[in-house]
């Protein structure tokens, strides 16, 4: 069975991504084809990059970096759920990808972004990342503009037929994933 993550983008406190990212969770645990789990970058405590080598190397010295790795080595894809940040992702979001690296290859992501105008730049900005350590991000993606699905911010109240938009998003990442199982294996 294909196993994703859904991604908490943001560690602030008072942070709408959590409540978005429980709702992704709610309906994508509903699918018969994969199996979704809920991931927090905030429960792993990353410290501001701290390991000696880089990551390509793959030999991780610190314990929250092996658990971090451990923790995203279980997965054949991801839905990242963030915030837009001053026209890009969260600093812990690009932290937390930047810890590891064979982890994060040869493996399928969805993105669900929040943000004055959907979180699109925040999306691109994330596209580019995600290509880089060889994360194939799929089409089909789900904007969530502040106006429209926060209108008594920080509630979190998703507009008709933001369902139907997010199963886009994992029917294309759900065929992705499986198909780059085939490229790892």
């Amino acid at each position: 069975m294909t196993k994703i993550a859904v991604i908490v983008g943001s560690v602030r406190p008072g942070r709408v991504s959590r409540e978005v990212a429980e709702w992704v969770h709610t309906i994508a645990a509903k699918r018969p084809d994969a199996t979704y789990e809920l991931v927090d970058i905030a429960d792993y405590d990353l410290p501001a990059f701290d390991e000696e080598l880089p990551p390509q190397y793959g030999q991780y010295a610190k314990d929250h970096t092996k658990r971090w790795a451990a923790k995203i080595g279980e997965f054949d894809g991801f839905v990242f759920v963030t915030p837009e940040y001053n026209h890009s992702i969260p600093a812990a979001l690009k932290n937390a990808l930047d810890f590891i690296y064979a982890e994060w290859q040869n493996k399928a992501a969805g993105l669900v972004s929040i943000g004055a105008a959907g979180g699109v730049r925040a999306a691109e900005h994330l596209r580019a990342i995600a290509a880089e350590l060889q994360i194939a991000t799929v089409q089909a993606q789900l904007p969530l503009p502040v106006a429209a699905d926060f209108p008594s911010y920080p509630t979190f109240t998703p507009s008709e037929g933001r369902a139907d938009e997010l199963g886009r998003v994992l029917d294309q990442l759900e065929s992705w994933a499986g198909a780059l199982k085939t490229v790892r294996a």
